[in-house]
């Protein structure tokens, strides 16, 4: 009897097959990984954050990114679509396309029931091996809640969580607050 084994992907495949993919998918040893549309919620949520941070930041070399960019960690392989991501000074691409970028400050995740494990747990762990990140939120969909992981001196993690709309966000490395009010802004049901 014979087992079936699926054909291993080569990250320069991954990336001929993302860039004429109308689904995308993130990548890591070889696989890919099929992302599901967002919710109304997470869109918005994103959006909110996006424009936050893109107008704190528009006079500084820091440059906001949507989810369309790709980040490669370098260090382990993966390449992920970050709901968020905050470049500071000159973005370094992989190649020419320049759709895969390889050294975010920031990157935020907005969780979502099919995504949050792997967000939090194997993603996080990969994005944690980015040299020049710094920080890592994650942000609640169904309740006001911000996880803001900040690398300390040494390679450690801090994890600093606010669970208030009067609550705000500080991002030190960027220089900048983000309050939590804005965060969940345009949402009914919960406040």
């Amino acid at each position: 009897m014979t087992t079936a084994t699926k054909p291993r992907v080569t990250p320069e495949q991954y990336l001929e097959i993302e860039r004429a993919a109308s689904v995308r998918s993130e990548f890591w040893n070889g696989d890919l990984f099929a992302l599901a549309g967002a919710s109304v919620t997470h869109g918005v949520i994103t959006g909110n954050i996006l424009a936050g941070l893109h107008v704190r930041l528009r006079d500084k070399p820091c440059r906001v990114f949507p989810s369309d960019l790709k980040v490669l960690v370098a260090p382990t392989g993966l390449f992920a679509y970050p709901d968020v991501v905050v470049v500071c000074g000159k973005p370094e691409y992989l190649d020419g396309a320049r759709d895969v970028v390889k050294n975010p400050v920031l990157v935020v995740e907005v969780l979502s029931p099919s995504t949050e494990a792997w967000d939090r747990g194997g993603k996080f762990a990969h994005y944690r091996q980015l040299p020049t990140l710094r920080d890592v939120l994650f942000v609640a969909q169904d309740e006001i809640r911000v996880e803001q992981y900040t690398r300390q001196d040494g390679g450690t993690w801090l994890l600093t969580e606010t669970l208030s709309l009067d609550g705000v966000v500080q991002v030190a490395s960027l220089d900048c607050t983000l309050p939590v009010s804005e965060i969940y802004a345009k949402l009914d049901g919960l406040a």
